[in-house]
């Protein structure tokens, strides 16, 4: 058995500028928990296997082709495979999201393994205000 502790991995930045965190890089899984900063976007674009956007922390916009929708912690959206989805940080909140690729054709999604990790302020839910 692998305990995983998520929190003790350092952040790192991905192709798109993101923050994000590798947690499984195998060929049968791939996951990277992303950390949008405020507004933050990962752009529209496809990916040749179906991916689930499980929603750790904050919230913000979710598209999956021409559908969006608001998510926040606790949420999963499915985008299937060759079909186009993006990601942006409501204003005022974090969101942190795990990108779950099966099975994972692309791996090593973030760039530099040497930058230390990042340490950032929770959402507040409802009251769009960033906790200390």
């Amino acid at each position: 058995m692998e305990i995983i502790k998520v929190n003790e991995l350092p952040y790192m930045q991905t192709g798109w500028g993101i923050k994000g965190r590798p947690i499984v890089d195998m060929p049968e899984i791939g996951i990277i928990n992303l950390l949008l900063e405020p507004g933050e976007q990962v752009p529209s674009h496809k990916t040749p296997v179906d991916v689930l956007f499980q929603v750790i922390e904050g919230k913000g916009i979710i598209t999956v082709g021409e559908k969006s929708a608001i998510a926040s912690s606790g949420d999963i959206i499915v985008s299937p495979a060759q079909i186009p989805h993006s990601l942006e940080a409501s204003q005022g909140c974090l969101f942190s999201v795990y990108v779950i690729k099966v099975p994972n054709t692309i791996k090593n999604a973030v760039k530099d393994p040497n930058k230390p990790k990042q340490h950032h302020r929770p959402c507040v839910m409802g009251t769009g205000v960033l906790s200390h």
